[in-house]
């Protein structure tokens, strides 16, 4: 299904952002070059953007750029995990998880040093969906298997983290593109996860808890 999009002359008259901050925060790789759509009009070219995504970009950008410079807001909005690493430790002294989700890490892939970027992910992703209630213990195992097994390969693309279940069975899945996805008639969505969104939380909030 095709996205929804805005034209960059409804963009900034919607955002009061100027065609100068726009590019700017293009050139700062804030904003993707894949949202800037050229079209052909009757005016010769036209850009759009898809509306959902640069409308929410740019108020996250708004509402984060005092408190982060423009270098820091590309780090938190890119898909790049860089060197991030983090001890179990600090992991629960910055409030990032807590001790109940960190345990059920540690019980399914065993007690680490120093955790990567993508198994801070993966606990960051786990313990939202655990106090929201959209899995089960069980279920998290699954998804820290799924995400130690798979999450390497499309770590620099947008991807989903999905449940569906059938009959009570659920079945995890790691999606890198939801253009085509179709399930069995019988069987029902549970939740669709966008990974980008939970990285750029996760990265704010390490960034965050450094100041």
């Amino acid at each position: 299904m095709n996205e929804e999009e805005i034209s960059k002359k409804d963009l900034l008259e919607l955002t009061g952002i100027s065609y100068g901050q726009l590019y700017r925060w293009k050139r700062k790789n804030l904003i993707p070059e894949e949202w800037f759509i050229r079209k052909s009009s009757f005016t010769g070219q036209e850009t759009f953007f898809p509306k959902q995504k640069i409308l929410q970009r740019i108020d996250r950008i708004i509402n984060m750029k005092d408190g982060l410079s423009l270098d820091e807001l590309a780090d938190v909005f890119s898909p790049s995990s860089g060197e991030v690493s983090i001890t179990p430790d600090e992991l629960l002294q910055r409030n990032i998880v807590t001790n109940m989700t960190l345990d059920l890490f540690e019980q399914e892939l065993g007690k680490q040093d120093v955790l990567t970027f993508a198994d801070i992910l993966s606990v960051y992703v786990l313990e939202k969906l655990l106090k929201s209630g959209e899995i089960t213990r069980d279920e998290g195992k699954m998804l820290l298997s799924l995400m130690r097994d798979h999450y390497a390969k499309v770590a620099s693309r947008p991807c989903e983290l999905a449940v569906i279940r059938k009959m009570g069975v659920p079945l995890l899945l790691l999606i890198e593109t939801t253009e085509h996805v179709y399930v069995d008639r019988d069987a029902k969505w549970v939740f669709r996860l966008p990974l980008r969104g939970c990285i750029e939380e996760l990265k704010l909030k390490i960034n965050q808890s450094e100041v």
